[in-house]
């Protein structure tokens, strides 16, 4: 009776396998075959110039009341608009950052902290879209904001990233399908169909060391664009035959 017992919870076992991989669509034979596959990370890099420049400077001054240093930087930062505008810049490219006035203190042995007045400052995010220019638009500003005018920073940057995208994700393509063809010779079989794709990550880009150097002339600086790497990472499965 034993005996018979264990035959049939054998038998329902099998069935129940058996419905199983039929649940999933798959016949033995064909999950046996999917089991063999191979999955490859490749990687694609695509070295591009910055054809744009992201300029970040500011107006200050310093007068005895704030609303005096206020008109005194309102005033050069209306010389600046008038020279960036002159260069060409569009004024959607140009777009206030930071605008404040606070005392300013100076502090000595005798007399600790006094206040020598107040110190009001507007800060500007301008986009150079030709970076040819940069140089030139850079002077401009500060001609015509003299002694008022601070330089915070310059960076190049992609306008058109999505050509530099589709050329590094071809690259990590070839890249993943070389590696995995190479592993494949080395095993004796060949690839078959992919599986899956996956991207790693979203595209990372790595800004270049900016260097601001005189031009020949003494009186244009010159803005050194460098190169901008743009990296995509993938993940590749293939069948095996």
């Amino acid at each position: 009776m034993r005996k018979q017992n264990r035959i049939v919870v054998a038998i329902t076992l099998a069935m129940v396998s058996l419905l199983g991989i039929g649940a999933l669509g798959l016949a033995p034979a064909q999950a046996a075959e999917n089991s063999r596959h191979i999955t490859i990370t490749g990687t694609g890099t695509i070295n591009v110039v910055p054809d744009a420049v992201r300029f970040y400077p500011s107006v200050t001054a310093l007068a005895p009341k704030s609303a005096e240093a206020l008109a005194t930087a309102s005033k050069t930062a209306t010389a600046v608009r008038a020279a960036l505008k002159a260069e060409g810049i569009a004024t959607k490219d140009i777009k206030s950052s930071n605008l404040s006035v606070f005392p300013e203190y100076s502090y000595t042995q005798e007399k600790g902290s006094v206040i020598v007045g107040y110190r009001a400052t507007q800060s500007f995010t301008v986009i150079i879209r030709k970076a040819d220019t940069a140089g030139k638009v850079v002077e401009s500003v500060v001609n015509a904001g003299n002694e008022n005018v601070m330089i915070n920073g310059i960076v190049p940057f992609i306008t058109k990233g999505s050509a530099a995208l589709e050329d590094a994700r071809a690259a990590a393509v070839a890249d993943a399908r070389a590696r995995a063809t190479s592993y494949a010779k080395l095993l004796g079989v060949s690839l078959g169909k992919v599986i899956s794709l996956q991207e790693n990550s979203a595209p990372s880009y790595s800004f270049p060391m900016l260097g601001v150097a005189k031009a020949e002339d003494g009186s244009t600086p010159q803005i050194d664009l460098g190169e901008e790497e743009v990296t995509v990472s993938i993940t590749v499965r293939w069948t095996l035959n």
